[in-house]
């Protein structure tokens, strides 16, 4: 027998011990479910995400009632727009009519406990596909046009804010756009709509999938000249001083798994609630080795959630939302 004193095992021998000692929790509440959400009836899946559906208006509202008795209580709106509503000006993007925020008052209508957030960004509604409005050059070239784009984002804010949206979360990454939007809803006596801002989206490999599921990608040219290069995080930080100060509610960081140390060091850095986006890629990935008979996808898919959490993430929004809060449901 060895002389151990100290034996760290005595803090792991039991699943009751195991809790008491657990540093970081997963649950339910943590979780923020995005959804894509068409015109027109039916609900489609979407071969891009095995799992995922292409909801309409009313089995949207149907599935919101399913997640409220599963715990989620956050739903991220994200729309896929015909081709013939998608147009140079994005104007689609702030029709008061328009499907967002048809959804947003049918689920505040039909399921009044559930937080609504929405996707403001041009890239559902630009013919373009980009997250800004575009100029073609003369000499062949394209730029994004950061000022004019913000204010088509600040009338698509107000236009979710005015259907009853609960939180705006702009993922364009255009310059000032928080301090604008917030500007604009304060102006319309809508102070109390929250910004969730995409603090930290990098230039990622991993929103192919996602991209699918809303037929928006660029028809020309990257998203490199607004997105984060995936080498920085001194620049994550700064844009998270710029966000704080121009009025965010919460940080965002985006993707979620490869970018761990991004989300410990803005948590470490600013006061806010962070936020991971555990994406599409990255969904895939466990979604697709599971289904080869290569992982146990809930063992793998709680253990990565809870990676995030420990790495410093308030809340993530992902699209195994669903099924992790029945796994969740199942452990009580």
């Amino acid at each position: 027998m060895m002389n151990l004193p100290i034996r760290p095992r005595r803090n792991r021998k039991s699943a009751n011990i195991r809790g008491l000692v657990r540093e970081t929790s997963l649950s339910p509440e943590h979780l923020i479910c995005p959804v894509f959400v068409h015109e027109g009836d039916g609900n489609q899946p979407i071969s891009s995400l095995p799992g995922c559906t292409r909801w309409s208006v009313q089995g949207l509202v149907e599935e919101a009632k399913r997640l409220m008795d599963l715990g989620i209580r956050t739903l991220d709106l994200f729309p896929a727009i015909p081709d013939d509503k998608k147009t140079p000006d994005a104007s689609e993007a702030y029709n008061p009519d328009g499907l967002i925020p048809r959804t947003i008052y049918a689920l505040k209508s039909e399921v009044p406990g559930m937080t609504v957030m929405t996707d403001v960004a041009l890239d559902p509604y630009n013919s373009d596909g980009h997250d800004g409005l575009v100029e073609f050059r003369s000499d062949g070239t394209m730029e994004i046009l950061n000022d004019d784009s913000v204010e088509v984002l600040c009338r698509q804010a107000l236009c979710h804010a005015d259907a009853g949206a609960d939180i705006i979360s702009p993922s364009d990454m255009m310059d000032g756009r928080v301090a604008a939007i917030r500007a604009t809803l304060d102006s319309e006596a809508l102070d109390d709509v929250s910004i969730m801002a995409y603090t930290a989206k990098y230039a990622s490999a991993l929103y192919g999938p996602f991209r699918g599921a809303l037929e928006s990608a660029p028809k020309e040219g990257d998203k490199k000249t607004y997105q984060m290069d995936p080498g920085n995080i001194r620049e994550a930080l700064r844009e998270a001083q710029l966000d704080e100060a121009e009025g965010a509610d919460i940080l965002m960081v985006k993707p979620a798994t490869l970018y761990l140390d991004v989300i410990a060091a803005m948590r470490s850095h600013v006061t806010l609630p962070v936020a991971a986006y555990h994406v599409s890629g990255e969904y895939l990935m466990i979604k697709s080795a599971a289904a080869s008979g290569w992982l146990d996808e809930r063992e793998a898919v709680l253990e990565t959630l809870t990676s995030i959490r420990r790495a410093g993430a308030d809340m993530i929004l992902t699209y195994y939302a669903p099924q992790a809060a029945e796994w969740l449901k199942q452990e009580r």
